[in-house]
């Protein structure tokens, strides 16, 4: 079935590519193979990704290819035909680490990154991390979350338990004690999948009957449950990493901004001026880089001011996070 389903993305490559046939190189601009192992419609990580993708296609710079939606089992086929037809791979998310670290020194004339994946693995000759610093929006949804709790009990449910994930969860705890020390911050949850609808709403439920009334998340399509649950028990949800106009989503009270198509840009622009090296790059609030972020809607000035001042703290390096 993995076979069946990655051939039918493979026979797609070159239908995805822009600028002409990936196995025919152009010999004049950069080929870029990008690596989206979830849904370009998720709501969350791969679609903020992704975005950076469809930038890169509206600038026309460099020859695109893409392959999204693989199973896990298919990750080192699908990295190794992109491999084979770029300059430059990038693979989205931290579930590809282990096997992109067996690719790249089989082709040591591609630069490959990997966007969140573990901040504190090694990088190889020509393999960089770039590091969303979700942890970022995690510390700050966390602060945002105790200040607005009227129950004095927050919490925070993540799709699958990877580092970055955990990480996460660990700041918005973080960042919920150091705006009000004496909020109860409940264990968090972990649902095994970021686009579970029904089993986010379970976790959501099984939180809010422990009392807690706001929420920050690690999720993609399986926001939309935790959304309901917390609905259910007037409580509220601080969204992300898309940022959408405040209103929009009823129950949302703000955006931890993660923009990971940024990194993809960042990656592509190092390459073409000759400065892309194998590094463990941050792209959290200190970088300056505008990918890291809280959006608040309808807060109070109280709560503005205070959050604004742990952004400061976080840009200055007061504050880290891992």
């Amino acid at each position: 079935m993995h076979k069946q389903v990655l051939a039918l993305v493979l026979t797609g490559l070159a239908v995805t590519a822009c600028g002409g046939s990936p196995s025919e190189p152009s010999g004049s601009k950069l080929r870029v193979g990008v690596l989206f192992p979830g849904n370009l419609s998720d709501d969350g990580f791969m679609e903020s990704s992704y975005g950076g993708y469809q930038r890169l296609e509206q600038a026309g710079q460099v020859e695109l290819a893409k392959i999204e939606q693989v199973p896990a089992a298919d990750y080192q086929q699908a990295l190794s035909t992109l491999a084979a037809k770029s300059d430059l791979v990038v693979a989205f998310g931290g579930q590809t680490d282990a096997v992109l670290r067996q690719i790249a020194p089989t082709f040591p004339k591609v630069k490959f990154v990997e966007v969140g994946g573990p901040s504190d693995a090694a990088p190889l000759t020509n393999l960089a991390y770039y590091d969303p610093k979700q942890a970022d929006g995690g510390l700050l949804a966390g602060a945002y979350a105790a200040l607005t709790s009227k129950s004095g009990k927050v919490a925070f449910v993540g799709g699958l338990e990877l580092p970055a994930i955990v990480n996460t969860a660990n700041e918005f705890a973080k960042g919920a004690k150091l705006a009000k020390d004496d909020i109860e911050v409940l264990a968090p949850q972990y649902v095994g999948d970021f686009n579970d609808v029904a089993k986010a709403k379970q976790a959501g439920q099984a939180l809010v009957g422990g009392g807690a009334d706001v929420f920050g998340q690690q999720l993609n399509l399986g926001r939309q449950g935790l959304v309901q649950a917390a609905g259910e028990g007037s409580g509220s949800v601080i969204s992300g990493p898309l940022v959408k106009e405040c209103g929009s989503e009823p129950g949302v009270i703000g955006y931890a901004k993660t923009d990971t198509g940024a990194a993809l840009e960042y990656a592509v622009k190092a390459a073409l001026d000759g400065s892309w090296k194998a590094e463990q790059k941050a792209f959290g609030v200190a970088s300056g880089l505008g990918a890291s972020d809280l959006v608040l809607c309808g807060a109070t000035p109280e709560v503005t001011a205070k959050l604004d001042e742990i952004k400061k703290q976080l840009a200055s390096g007061a504050i880290k996070t891992p």
